[in-house]
């Protein structure tokens, strides 16, 4: 399929969700949902306004900061774990409990620790992605062909070519999708712990608006938030991708 018919694929299936949208906004009335056109109305409003910019910064901040953060440590700790299959035994289990231990139950003790206008937010990110970016480091240099890098070594293949031609391509496939996961979860953690915190973020617009009792404005908010998050998607993984489609 080409980028045209992607796109095209892409806008209907936005249209249906529009469209069943209005359909729940019939059935259900505004109390329960509002309306497409008000939300989008209310969107508008907000950006030209000047008032989605600030808060849309602060969530930025929150969530690509705990991002970045998590995605390095993963990934040195998951490509050594690999490498190193003792570090690897060890680290495993650390990294399952940190998963397995709730999002919301990270967001409570970050607030106790670094307070509600501190780290609490970008602390929380980073717990959250560490362990999702070490799985697929981790799996991805296990992943490797070992055939390869006999030929590479029988050939006298330098290392700097050996990283680029045979580990980063295979480590590449099992990292991305950890790093696209990630990023998800990153942007609901922030929003998350700005509502629980009462962040300048987005988050914390959604808390007010909430206490407002105003549909159209949090579902605003939220849709900021998504559209945030698909246009980090696109400037920071999409070359990635692309490059390493190139590659392969």
């Amino acid at each position: 399929m080409n980028a045209a018919a992607r796109l095209a694929w892409g806008a209907a299936g936005l249209a249906g969700l529009v469209l069943a949208w209005e359909a729940g906004h019939r059935a259900l009335g505004p109390l329960v949902l509002p309306a497409p056109a008000e939300t989008f109305a209310t969107l508008a409003a907000l950006i030209l306004s000047g008032k989605a910019g600030p808060a849309l910064a602060v969530t930025a901040a929150d969530a690509l900061g705990g991002w970045l953060g998590g995605a390095v440590l993963g990934a040195a700790l998951g490509v050594a774990g690999g490498l190193v299959p003792p570090l690897g035994a060890a680290l495993r289990p650390v990294t399952t409990v940190i998963l397995g231990v709730p999002p919301i139950a990270w967001v409570v003790l970050s607030l106790l620790w670094f307070g509600p206008a501190g780290l609490s937010a970008g602390f929380t990110v980073l717990v959250t992605v560490l362990p999702i970016v070490f799985a697929g480091a981790f799996q991805g240099i296990l992943a490797r062909d070992p055939a390869l890098g006999e030929m590479a070594r029988a050939f006298g293949a330098p290392p700097l070519l050996k990283l680029r031609a045979l580990i980063l391509p295979q480590l590449l496939d099992h990292l991305l999708p950890a790093l696209a996961t990630a990023l998800a979860f990153a942007w609901k953690v922030a929003v998350m712990a700005e509502v629980l915190g009462g962040g300048t973020g987005i988050g914390g617009e959604i808390a007010t608006a909430r206490a407002h009792l105003d549909l159209a404005m949090t579902l605003a908010w939220v849709m900021l938030a998504v559209a945030l998050l698909l246009a980090c998607d696109a400037v920071l993984l999409n070359p990635i991708r692309r490059r390493a489609r190139g590659a392969a």
